[in-house]
């Protein structure tokens, strides 16, 4: 079997709480994409990897529904001799944990000019509340492109959104009310949109600031219908957060490139935001603070291992915190919450290989 290691963590979350209550991690590998999924219910014991070809894969988006099926939009190049890669956007579906993948499908490329097609990024992708993909997708002359399921299931056609240039990629989630948002790191800013209504468009709402670092905005919902939304700031002065109506305010960190992970959890019975992303030195580093209290700043830890991309985070069925990090060599690892105080994680376990 080819891509005996992961190549590149996907964006959104790729560690996934399936609808029988087991996580699930997804990896793209060359090929295509690989799997792993819990033998039972937060028993830390993983079967696979399963594989998933699909061939070209530079990129890989996951997203995941109120129905928690998992949606899967991928970057693909085709190559033909000497002539400038064909690039389109791949679509799959998992229904059910431990299940295979849907058939792949085409989404095309929202760019007709060959030099604007082959500049198309890596996906991102939401799922609101009647269960509409929304898939959007930055390149060519900038701003961003939305493409999603009509009522019927079929495809609407690309529309433009606006906006500036998109540097290092979008970031989309939905919150418990179904209603979608957008963040788009900018050259000055974070560009955002949100949908105000069910089934709604989009409309652009007021950006963010200080300027942020490419590709590292990330929304976690942190009261009923309302998203804080996270980015390293350029100046390298650490992770800003803001709500709506509220100034943006530092929860420090050393972030390096990339986005964060965003998770709500009971830590000593309190809620609490945890956040984690790929620190200066290459390693994963974990944040935790009381919800709501961010502009107390988070507690940091470095968990010391090298990673690459963004480690990934998710609450098992029994509602302990888990963490995966991809490694240099392609190794998964995970880990989880000890019954303990403080939020303490296990040590790492390495997912199987072939």
């Amino acid at each position: 079997m080819r891509g005996r290691g992961a190549q590149a963590v996907a964006t959104g979350s790729w560690l996934l709480r399936g609808n029988d209550d087991r996580l699930a991690v997804y990896a793209l590998v060359e090929g295509g994409v690989r799997r792993w999924t819990e033998t039972a219910v937060g028993s830390g014991r993983w079967s696979g990897p399963d594989f998933f070809p699909a061939e070209g894969l530079t990129g890989l988006a996951v997203a995941q529904g109120a129905n928690r099926y998992a949606h899967f939009l991928g970057r693909r190049e085709k190559r033909t001799g000497g002539d400038a890669p064909k690039v389109d956007l791949l679509y799959a579906v998992q229904y059910q944990s431990g299940r295979t993948l849907g058939d792949w499908r085409s989404l095309g490329n929202p760019y007709r000019d060959p030099r604007d097609a082959a500049t198309l990024g890596v996906p991102t992708a939401a799922v609101d509340g009647q269960g509409t993909v929304h898939v959007f997708v930055s390149g060519g002359p900038g701003g961003v492109m939305l493409r999603r399921e009509s009522k019927s299931g079929a495809w609407e056609a690309w529309k433009d959104l606006r906006g500036g240039a998109v540097e290092g990629g979008p970031a989309a989630a939905a919150n418990s009310a179904g209603l979608v948002e957008l963040l788009a790191p900018g050259n000055r800013s974070v560009m955002r949109w949100v949908q105000t209504e069910p089934g709604a468009d989009l409309r652009r709402a007021q950006d963010l600031s200080p300027a942020p670092v490419p590709g590292s905005a990330a929304l976690l919902e942190t009261a009923p219908g309302v998203f804080t939304a996270y980015w390293s700031e350029q100046s390298g002065t650490g992770v800003y957060a803001q709500r709506p109506g509220e100034w943006a305010f530092p929860v420090g960190g050393a972030p390096g490139e990339g986005p964060h992970a965003t998770l709500r959890a009971s830590v000593d019975g309190y809620d609490c935001t945890v956040l984690a992303h790929r620190g200066r030195a290459g390693t994963a580093v974990i944040g935790v603070c009381g919800t709501g209290a961010e502009s107390g700043g988070l507690w940091w830890s470095d968990t010391g291992v090298t990673c690459i991309g963004a480690p990934a985070l998710a609450l098992d069925g029994r509602g302990r915190v888990v963490m995966a990090t991809v490694t240099a060599d392609g190794a998964v690892l995970v880990n989880r919450q000890r019954p303990e105080p403080g939020l303490t994680l296990s040590d790492w376990d390495r997912l199987p290989g072939d």
